[in-house]
């Protein structure tokens, strides 16, 4: 009897050992396994707005897409991962939005209202974000510590503020010219009190899914798709309806007031047997502006927080 009591106390002793190093193995497990990371991405990035599209009536993200409209988004990041499964990312990025009537390809249906339009827009915007990212596929994995050679899907959703300045090429000159300066559709007169002034700064919601590739425990690439839905109708200067030119001789000078005329209403330039004319539609101001880009981004990871989790195990049997 003594010996069996022995042999329990023994057991108990070497149980709760065991017991203490794998809750002390998972203290550093969870502690260790934050990491961050710094990276730059580029790629290509499109606008979705009023101008263009394709043929019929106007919809929404990439089947309604001009991909001859194509510019580059690039930019920088930092991120934290508390542990393998989520990440916080900060990161800044510039790039060029575009959008053009000219490249629609009509075909008799309503898409000519918007080719007859004749409008086109490029707006430079600089873009700050914050997302999470989710990396479900962690939980599927036997070793989430050990990355080398593993792919990893993921989801992102955040917010972001951006600037842009939205421009158009003047029909006379050619040049490219500040559309908000010039009121296009009456904001902040008189004669359109519905209309304010709309800022140059807007939020920006984004969604998006990726795939990272581990080449090593501290480089990785990524390939991602993000889209961002926002708060303006105004990235291409276009929501509403034509306003009457004559009213913009009563807020500008003489100059000005004739090329607000030119830039508001181009669609004399392009064919039209009748240009369009004040309360005829401009616009769709129920559907605010939206963008995508797909990131090729390159990581590399900072090191991980507290000691080597590696060292120290939780037993699997005695």
């Amino acid at each position: 009897m003594k010996q069996i009591v022995h042999s329990l106390r023994r057991c108990s002793l070497l149980l709760l050992v065991s017991a203490g190093t794998c809750i002390s193995s998972f203290g550093q497990y969870t502690e260790s396994s934050s990491v961050f990371e710094a990276g730059i991405s580029i790629g290509p990035t499109n606008l979705l707005s009023d101008l263009g599209g394709n043929a019929g009536r106007g919809t929404k993200f990439v089947k309604d897409n001009n991909f001859p409209a194509t510019k580059l988004i690039f930019g920088a990041y930092l991120s934290y991962q508390p542990n393998e499964w989520l990440g916080f990312r900060l990161a800044l990025n510039r790039g060029t939005l575009v959008g053009d009537d000219a490249l629609i390809k009509g075909k008799g249906g309503l898409e000519e209202a918007r080719k007859y339009r004749n409008s086109d827009v490029r707006s430079r915007i600089t873009e700050g974000m914050l997302v999470a990212e989710f990396y479900p596929t962690v939980f599927l994995e036997d070793d989430p510590s050990d990355v080398v050679g593993r792919i990893r899907p993921y989801g992102v959703a955040g917010i972001g503020l951006f600037h842009f300045k939205p421009q158009g090429t003047d029909p006379l000159t050619h040049e490219w010219v500040d559309l908000q300066p010039l009121h296009t559709e009456g904001q902040g007169f008189a004669e359109y009190p519905g209309r304010k002034d709309y800022k140059l700064t807007a939020f920006q919601y984004t969604l998006g899914a990726g795939a990272k590739y581990f080449f090593s425990e501290k480089v990785n690439l990524s390939l991602e798709l993000l889209h961002r839905t926002t708060n303006t109708d105004y990235i291409d200067d276009v929501s509403t309806t034509y306003i009457d030119g004559r009213t913009f001789y009563k807020y500008m000078s003489n100059a000005q007031a004739l090329l607000a005329e030119r830039m508001a209403n181009k669609s004399g330039n392009n064919g039209a047997t009748t240009p369009y004319t004040a309360g005829m539609k401009r616009g769709t101001s129920t559907n605010n502006d939206a963008y995508f880009s797909i990131n090729l981004k390159l990581g590399f990871r900072l090191g991980r927080g507290g000691s080597d989790y590696s060292s120290t195990r939780c037993p699997v049997r005695f």
